[in-house]
C-alpha cells in the first residue's frame, strides 16, 4: 500500500506527538516516583528519630533495659509510639488492632525480627515495615531484641542519655515502606497521567490533520502546474504565499515556467525568422530564373553572375545556420591546445587589412600584454570568432572611420577589445546583439544587413572557451565588443 504525502505527514506528526507524550509521561513518572521515594526516606528518618527519642526517654526513666527486656509487647509499643496500657488493653480484648505485620502472639515469637520479616528481606518480595527492621542493643552491643547474625549488615544508631551511651538501635537494610495515603496518591496521579496522555494524543491528531492538509495543498498546486507545463501550457503559474521553503519552491517553479514560455516564444520566433531568411533569397532566385525562362532578361554573363551571387548568399546563410545549430548543441569540435592568442589575432588582422583599406577604414592594433603567453584554446575557433567580429565591423562602420583592436591581460584573463567608429548602437540594443537573427535594420535585407548570426556564433565560441563576451558604446562613437578568455 502506497501512502500519500498527506498521510505520511499526518502519521509523522502524530508519531512525533506520541513520542513526546510518552517521553514526558515517563519522565514525569520517574520524577514523581523519585520525589515520593525521597519523601518516604525522609519520613522514615523522622520516624527513626522519634523511636530513638522514645527509647532514650524510657531508659532515662527506668535507668536500665531490664523491664523492656522482659516484655516484648512494651518493645513493640515503643516502636509504634503507643502507651503500654493502651497496647495491652487493645490486644487483651477480642477487638484486635494489631498492625498487619505483627504476629498474633508475641510470646510465641522468641526471636526478633520475626521469621516472616526475614523471609521478605531475603527474597526481596516487597518492602518490610520499619518496625520489623529495627533491633535494640544494650550498651555493650549485646542484642536485647535482635539476631547476632544480622548485625554485620545493619546500620547502627547510638542511644545516649546525658552524653553516655546506653545502647544502639540497629537498622536492617531495605526499601522504605510507602504509607497508604501516598500509595493512593500515586495511583491517582498515575490514572490521571494516562488520561492526560490520551487527551494530548487526541489533541495532537486533531491539530496534525489540518496542518498536514495545509502543508500538502501547495504540493497539489505544484503538481497541477507541472502537469500543465508538461502538456505545453507554459502560462501555468502557482500562487505564492509566505517566504518558507515551499514558497521558494513555488517561485522557482514559476521562474521555470517563465523560462519555458520565453524559450517557446524564442523557438517560434526562430522558426519564423529562419523561414523568412530562407524564403527571401529563394524567392529572388526563383524570380530571376523565371525572368530568364520567359525571355524578359537575356541570359548573359551578368545574369549568370547575379544568379551565382544569390546562390552564394543562400549558401552562406545555410552554412551560418548550420554552424549556429552545431554550437548550440555543443557538437562543434574544439581542439584545445597551447595557443598564442596574439599570433592568431595578428594573422586575422593582416587578412582583413586590405579589405579595410578598400573600404576607406583604418585598422589599428595594440598589444598591451607586456609579454607573450599561451592559453588553452582552439586556434581555428578563435580565428572564426575574430573574423566574425572583423567582418561585422567592416560591414557596419561608415567610410572614413576605423576599428581599433587592443589585446591586454588582467590577473586571470585575456582581454580583446574591438572599438569601431560611428554608427553606434541605440541604447538598450547592446544586450540583443548576440540574439539569433537580430539585426538593427528592420528591412531584413541580407545585402546590407546580413543575417544576424555572426555575433550569436561568436558568443557560443567564447562560452565554449569558458569566457564571456559583452557589448557597450565605444568612446569613438561606435560599438565596443569585449572578449574575455580565461588564462587557465
Amino acid at each position: 500500500m502506497i501512502l500519500t504525502v498527506r498521510a505520511r505527514l499526518f502519521l509523522t506528526l502524530l508519531l512525533a506527538s506520541l513520542l513526546a507524550v510518552a517521553g514526558t509521561s515517563a519522565f514525569f513518572r520517574w520524577s514523581f516516583e523519585r520525589g515520593l521515594s525521597e519523601l518516604v526516606s525522609a519520613r522514615e528518618s523522622e520516624r527513626i528519630g522519634e523511636i530513638t527519642d522514645r527509647l532514650v526517654s524510657f531508659y532515662a526513666q527506668e535507668g536500665s533495659w531490664a523491664r523492656l527486656r522482659q516484655d516484648k509487647r512494651l518493645w513493640v509499643a515503643l516502636l509504634m509510639g503507643r502507651g503500654e496500657r493502651l497496647l495491652r488493653d487493645r490486644w487483651g480484648h477480642r477487638r484486635d488492632h494489631r498492625p498487619p505485620w505483627m504476629p498474633r502472639d508475641l510470646a510465641e515469637s522468641e526471636d526478633w525480627p520475626p521469621a516472616h520479616a526475614l523471609e521478605h528481606l531475603k527474597d526481596r518480595q516487597g518492602p518490610v515495615p520499619l518496625e520489623l527492621r529495627l533491633m535494640l542493643l544494650d550498651g555493650t552491643g549485646v542484642p536485647i531484641y535482635g539476631r547476632e547474625a544480622l548485625l554485620p549488615g545493619a546500620r547502627r544508631i547510638p542511644l545516649e542519655v546525658d552524653g553516655r551511651g546506653v545502647g544502639q538501635l540497629a537498622l536492617l537494610p531495605g526499601p522504605p515502606v510507602t504509607e497508604w495515603p501516598e500509595v493512593e496518591f500515586q495511583a491517582r496521579q498515575g490514572g490521571w497521567l494516562w488520561i492526560i496522555a490520551v487527551g494530548m494524543l487526541l489533541v495532537s491528531a486533531a491539530l496534525a490533520y489540518p496542518l498536514s492538509r495545509g502543508l500538502v495543498r501547495p504540493l497539489r498546486d505544484f503538481q497541477q502546474a507541472m502537469g500543465r507545463l508538461a502538456s505545453g501550457e507554459y502560462g501555468a503559474r502557482v500562487p505564492i504565499k509566505g517566504g518558507d521553503e515551499i514558497a521558494r519552491l513555488g517561485r522557482d517553479l514559476n521562474a521555470l515556467a517563465t523560462a519555458l514560455e520565453q524559450h517557446e516564444q524564442a523557438r517560434r520566433r526562430w522558426v519564423a525568422d529562419i523561414s523568412h531568411e530562407l524564403r527571401t533569397p529563394i524567392a529572388l532566385l526563383q524570380a530571376e530564373l523565371e525572368a530568364l525562362q520567359d525571355g524578359v532578361r537575356p541570359l548573359d554573363p551578368a545574369a549568370v553572375e547575379r544568379l551565382h551571387g544569390d546562390a552564394m548568399r543562400l549558401g552562406r546563410l545555410v552554412d551560418d545556420l548550420y554552424q549556429l545549430s552545431m554550437s548550440d548543441l555543443g557538437a562543434l569540435s574544439y581542439r584545445m591546445v597551447d595557443t598564442d592568442i596574439g599570433e592568431v589575432l595578428e594573422s586575422d588582422l593582416e587578412t582583413f587589412r586590405p579589405r579595410f583599406a578598400d573600404a576607406a577604414l583604418r585598422l589599428d592594433y595594440e598589444d598591451r600584454r607586456g609579454s607573450r603567453g599561451e592559453i588553452k584554446a582552439d586556434p581555428d575557433r578563435l580565428s572564426q570568432l575574430f573574423r566574425n567580429l572583423l567582418r561585422n565591423s567592416l560591414q557596419y562602420t561608415d567610410p572614413g572611420g576605423g576599428l581599433r583592436v587592443t589585446l591586454a591581460r588582467s590577473v586571470d584573463r585575456i582581454l580583446v577589445d574591438f572599438q569601431d567608429t560611428a554608427p553606434g548602437v541605440p541604447e538598450g540594443a547592446q544586450d540583443r546583439l548576440f540574439d539569433r537573427l537580430y539585426r538593427l535594420d528592420q528591412s531584413r535585407n541580407r545585402h546590407t544587413g546580413g543575417a544576424g548570426l555572426g555575433l550569436a556564433i561568436a558568443k557560443n565560441v567564447v562560452e565554449a572557451h569558458g569566457g564571456r563576451i559583452s557589448a557597450q558604446p565605444s568612446p569613438s562613437g561606435g560599438l565596443w565588443i569585449r572578449v574575455e578568455l580565461p588564462i587557465e
